[in-house]
């Protein structure tokens, strides 16, 4: 299992590559062109990445294959993002991300919505277990006093 820090590194490649995307692009454009050029942008840093990869759910002790669930991306097979490109993110936004952690067992999680002025207004960063206190510092260090209840 990777460190705290080695997760915010490689936190901080994925925004790089997100920051990137949204610079040339700025908002405006359908998910799909995003979740294309993010995943160009990620391949020139050197980043594994999976995209639309199935998400089975388990229910009653079954595992239920194809359910339809999907993550945007999953990077190094440690970081789940969700790319939307929507006027506001929602809080079922926040909860399906949280979702994903959990059913995919991942630690770490990444909303990202394109279609923003600025993109840090568009970043939330979720721990599965913890949140951060502030979640424009999307690249920041969350330690045991974030838990969540």
């Amino acid at each position: 299992m990777p460190s705290d820090a080695e997760l915010n590194a490689l936190t901080k490649r994925i925004l790089s590559a997100a920051f990137e995307v949204h610079t040339q692009l700025g908002p405006g454009l359908l998910e799909s062109t995003y979740e294309a050029c993010f995943a160009y942008e990620l391949s020139k840093r050197g980043l594994l990445f999976r995209v639309q990869v199935a998400l089975p759910v388990v229910y009653d002790g079954r595992k239920l294959l194809d359910v339809g669930y999907r993550i945007d991306v999953l990077v190094e097979e440690q970081i789940v993002v969700e790319l939307k490109a929507i006027d506001a993110i929602a809080p079922v936004h926040k909860a399906q991300l949280l979702s994903y952690l959990r059913h995919s067992g991942k630690r770490v999680g990444l909303l990202i919505n394109f279609n923003v002025e600025r993109l840090k207004d568009g970043i939330v960063r979720r721990i599965n277990g913890y949140e951060a206190k502030d979640e424009h510092r999307a690249h920041g260090v969350f330690t045991e006093e974030h838990r969540e209840d």
